[in-house]
């Protein structure tokens, strides 16, 4: 999907409670990598889905926003052969020695097995900042920090999720003064 697809689909969104939910997500999880004590991003799926596409809007996203801590590293269920890139080296073993300064995003269609949700646990003990883009999940939801709720894991609405999270991720925060002047004179321009 590109800009202008992300523009229209926005604009049909616009006032929809899903935009404003993508939008506060995406602000937590822009917020959780740039903070002072940020040490990176990590994205891990479940054990039936890598969230390779959204890792790739992020990568994108991180150039264009000049906003490098929001590239992720992928955590893998499988590790890939022995001189794949680094940020596509980490087994589910990193994902247990995250530690504080570092935020976790689970990103799954699905509910989260045994094994993630343990390693996902040992992260938040570890004080790292854990965040949960999934369907509504009472394990994941308790050890999540914030959670977006995906009421559709179909393919297309989980997809579009990914999406609008992604893109909204590389925006600037907006400030007092960008919400009074969109109260007074309409949204104003975006990046698209």
């Amino acid at each position: 999907m590109d800009a202008r697809n992300v523009t229209a689909l926005r604009e049909a969104l616009a006032g929809s409670p899903l935009l404003e939910a993508t939008r506060g997500f995406a602000g937590a999880l822009r917020s959780a990598v740039t903070r002072r004590s940020a040490r990176g991003l990590l994205l891990v799926g479940s054990a039936g889905y890598e969230p390779w596409h959204l890792a790739a809007h992020l990568d994108d996203e991180a150039a264009w926003s000049q906003v490098p801590q929001l590239a992720p590293s992928l955590i893998r269920h499988q590790l890939p052969w022995p001189d794949a890139p680094g940020h596509l080296r980490h087994g589910l073993d990193r994902l247990a020695a995250a530690r504080r300064g570092e935020t976790v995003l689970v990103v799954t269609p699905e509910a989260a097995e045994a094994d993630l949700l343990e390693r996902v646990q040992d992260a938040r003990r570890g004080g790292a900042t854990v965040l949960a883009l999934a369907p509504e999940d009472g394990e994941l939801a308790g050890l999540a920090h914030q959670q977006l709720t995906v009421e559709s894991a179909e393919e297309p609405a989980f997809d579009l999720v990914q999406h609008l999270v992604g893109a909204a991720a590389g925006e600037r925060p907006r400030t007092l003064l960008a919400r009074l002047a969109r109260q007074l004179g309409g949204e104003p321009a975006q990046r698209w």
